[in-house]
């Protein structure tokens, strides 16, 4: 689906809002004084607060999926290449989209049933079948393993990244790093957490220890 510059804008205010103050404790009013819009536009485009959380997910999803459709089609490189690829681009969206991550997990705790978390489930469920092909792929030119649980490899990777950046104080706190600038902390985070994701990755995968 495409989404004109006015949607986008509504979508990335309620996103916002709803990261910081869950989806129960935004009200539309809310929504549409941070997306300096008027109240019909949020009815005209979406319909109601929870077309428009869907909506999100929808947006945030569909840009996942191409980029995973992007990197298993690549001829170029090789799987293990397309894996540490893998590692550093979701590491980055996480950086870059921490708020969509924060509702996600979220939605994931509080919301067992309906469209969002029907939503999440397809999401999570495209995204593991593409990073299935790509390991499969690893497998038939006998660069990875057999008998790789590709679900509990995405875990690892989701979790570990999503646990340190939500916990991104207490590492900078017991590695003494209260004085390194933030931008600067966020860049050694980034390559920290990439060498250690791709350090198990291999082990994981290939026949080296």
């Amino acid at each position: 689906m495409e989404y004109n510059e006015k949607q986008i804008s509504i979508m990335e205010s309620a996103e916002r809002l709803f990261a910081e103050r869950g989806f129960a404790g935004t009200s539309v009013r809310d929504i549409v004084d941070e997306a300096r819009v008027n109240i019909a536009m949020v009815s005209y485009y979406f319909g109601s607060k929870e077309k428009l959380l869907e909506s999100i997910f929808k947006y945030r999803g569909e840009n996942i999926r191409l980029q995973l459709e992007t990197l298993v089609q690549d001829q170029k490189m090789s799987s293990m290449e397309k894996v540490f690829l893998l590692i550093g681009t979701y590491i980055d969206r996480m950086m870059e989209r921490q708020n969509f991550h924060k509702i996600m997990a979220r939605e994931q705790m509080v919301n067992a049933t309906g469209a969002t978390h029907k939503l999440i489930h397809q999401l999570k469920k495209t995204n593991q079948d593409l990073v299935q092909r790509l390991i499969a792929e690893g497998q038939k030119k006998g660069e990875f393993k057999k008998n790789i649980d590709v679900p509990l490899m995405m875990a690892t990777l989701i979790g570990t990244t999503s646990n340190l950046f939500t916990t991104q104080h207490y590492y900078r706190e017991i590695n003494k790093l209260q004085s390194m600038p933030d931008e600067q902390f966020q860049a050694h985070l980034k390559k920290k957490l990439n060498l250690h994701l791709k350090t198990i990755f291999k082990s994981i995968l290939t026949y080296e220890a």
